[in-house]
């Protein structure tokens, strides 16, 4: 949850790579600048460009660097360097993470594979998880995007996401903001957080509408989905249907049917996710969704 032990210029700030190997040498430095170029110090984990095979790293190494960066009193803020997949073999190997305490509030910022580590840290005391750009892909977000990064962080207001609703009235609950996929496969460990009375916010990218089928009816058959008090969807990109596209279902056919007869109210096409604008979120925050004007609103009260 928020811990309003908000960000500020001067901060020290440390980069993280608990997911793939970092790639995008030029965004990544990019990204950097930004954080900097707002006043705060920035500094580079020993081992965050390492590569093993996929990972930025092996288990132990990029295990090692996580817990050293959140044990370290004088690092406000961990900023992830990009996502990939990796971040759930680090939970499988923190066998005692329940016991975690942090030494002073933290910050942690990322998404897309870093969803494992939002949801767990979440719920960690003076742990503040933010859903949003990642320091290879903050570059290329738009001002207004960048602006409310840094809004988010420092403690001030947020403008309401306006997407499609589709009914189902007024909502309020907990926002749990993630990546379909990765959040997918912490359903049935003892990292699932619950999800009653809470407001899902789901983005993926790259996954053909019949594994976007898939993946919700397994939510479904865990009985996930009917916990939740309203689902905002932001963006699935590059989930085209396959060669034979004009006798398969698309993607919004496929959120639809799968979504549409929970009688919840229903948000779409929010300006969150992979491969365009990805506005900030909080992990664990009040959140209100109207799913009659197609409004998503934080509540920072």
């Amino acid at each position: 949850m928020l811990n309003q032990n908000w960000l500020k210029p001067g901060d020290l700030l440390q980069v993280i790579s608990p997911s793939g190997c970092l790639r995008e040498l030029d965004a990544f430095e990019k990204g950097v600048e930004i954080w900097r170029s707002h006043d705060y110090q920035v500094e580079l984990t020993p081992g965050y460009d390492e590569k093993w095979g996929y990972l930025a790293g092996t288990d132990e190494s990029r295990l090692t660097q996580l817990i050293a960066a959140m044990s370290n009193e004088n690092y406000r803020g961990l900023l992830c360097s990009r996502g990939g997949y990796g971040t759930t073999r680090l939970l499988e190997n923190w066998p005692n993470l329940n016991d975690f305490s942090l030494p002073a509030p933290k910050w942690l910022i990322g998404f897309s594979d870093i969803t494992a580590l939002l949801w767990t840290f979440s719920k960690i005391s003076n742990f503040s998880c933010v859903h949003g750009p990642l320091l290879t892909t903050l570059a290329a977000e738009p001002e207004w995007s960048i602006q409310r990064l840094f809004d988010l962080v420092e403690g001030r207001s947020l403008e309401p996401l306006k997407g499609n609703g589709w009914g189902g009235g007024q909502a309020k609950g907990y926002l749990m903001p993630a990546n379909l996929t990765v959040a997918g496969h912490l359903l049935g460990t003892k990292y699932q957080p619950d999800l009653t009375g809470t407001i899902l916010a789901l983005e993926d990218t790259n996954e053909v509408p019949y594994r976007i089928d898939r993946m919700l009816t397994h939510w479904r058959m865990a009985g996930v989905l009917q916990q939740v008090n309203g689902i905002a969807l932001g963006r699935f990109s590059q989930c085209s249907p396959g060669l034979m596209n004009n006798t398969e279902f698309t993607v919004e056919d496929v959120l639809r049917d799968r979504l549409s007869d929970l009688n919840i109210p229903i948000v779409s096409e929010l300006p969150f996710g992979h491969d365009g604008p990805n506005a900030a979120l909080p992990v664990g925050v009040e959140a209100n969704l109207d799913g009659d004007k197609g409004i998503l609103e934080i509540n920072r009260k």
